[in-house]
């Protein structure tokens, strides 16, 4: 199989890698033509289409895994998507995409699937937009599209900005108060990053019906306060977890255009925000890994004496 990886990111690199592994001809397509072990590396802007295109000839799958930066994603994702969707009608190979949970917006249940698509907010609109481009093309016979949807993501890497990375391990782990945005006592889905990947991989190989969105498996969901309990009886620390106050947020979005877009998103914090995926495990035959592997994996990491 050849397979093209647009982003060599916490996803697009460790999916390089498994796809390497399992014996696949991989290319990975970046700004700077990152490299990959056992890759070959493409510089690339994604919104050329005519770029896109040429890098896409002969690919069986094309895995859209780049992710703007937040305060750009109205002016970058909408050509990014139209020339994704034309380089995989011009080659004719499958698009898998990496999408996230934010068009559907306030979930009043666990999202599925099926769930509508019912987001308000702009980058809701962006994600909704750029997929039902996708599926329209899918629609028409022009491609085969399909998406991959995980809640936030965590695991073993430096996640600066991740509601579940660096700025909340370390202070917990150093017997400190983490920070974060929203009610941290509420229920919350965690996408670990290698199930990410395995769904990733299990909907590209998945020879039914395309045309459709995957939710990536994920273990129970927990509050944030429950994650921090968990860590101060398996590690012996006695962190804490405390909600920025909402004001502040949105008082620190008008000088900062990042935490400007968290507050805008945070909804996602100030009710449960729950995903559903076994339709997901029952089609593709994957499964979360354990939540105490996968919390030992990601505190083993930010444990590390160098911080690597």
């Amino acid at each position: 199989m050849s397979q093209l990886v647009v982003g060599a990111g916490l996803i697009g690199k460790p999916l390089a890698e498994r796809l390497v592994a399992r014996g696949d001809e991989v290319s990975v397509a970046t700004r700077s033509g990152a490299f990959v072990d056992g890759a070959s590396s493409v510089a690339l802007d994604a919104s050329d289409a005519a770029a896109f295109g040429r890098a896409a000839q002969g690919v069986d799958t094309i895995f859209l895994c780049a992710n703007p930066p937040y305060p750009r994603w109205a002016a970058d994702w909408p050509p990014i998507y139209q020339a994704a969707i034309a380089a995989a009608t011009e080659s004719g190979a499958g698009l898998v995409m990496v999408g996230n949970l934010y068009g559907y917006g306030p979930p009043e249940r666990p999202m599925t699937e099926d769930s509508p698509q019912l987001a308000s907010e702009r980058k809701g609109l962006v994600r909704k937009a750029g997929w039902e481009q996708a599926l329209a093309a899918h629609a028409r016979g022009d491609i085969r599209a399909t998406e991959i949807r995980p809640s936030d993501y965590f695991g073993a890497q430096t996640l600066g900005s991740s509601h579940l990375g660096e700025g909340f391990f370390r202070p917990v782990l150093a017997s400190r108060t983490a920070r974060v945005v929203g009610d941290p006592a509420l229920a919350h889905s965690w996408s670990y990053l290698p199930d990410i990947v395995s769904t990733l991989i299990a909907a590209s190989d998945y020879t039914g019906e395309w045309g459709r969105a995957w939710h990536v498996p994920s273990n129970e969901p927990l509050p944030r306060t429950e994650i921090v309990r968990q860590i101060n009886a398996r590690w012996g620390v006695t962190g804490s977890v405390a909600g920025i106050p909402r004001w502040l947020l949105s008082g620190l979005g008008v000088f900062n255009p990042t935490l400007r877009e968290v507050s805008a998103s945070s909804y996602q914090f100030r009710m449960p925000f729950v995903i559903d995926s076994a339709e997901t495990e029952r089609l593709l035959g994957v499964r979360a890994t354990s939540w105490d592997d996968a919390l030992g994996t990601a505190v083993d990491f930010y444990r590390a004496p160098s911080g690597a």
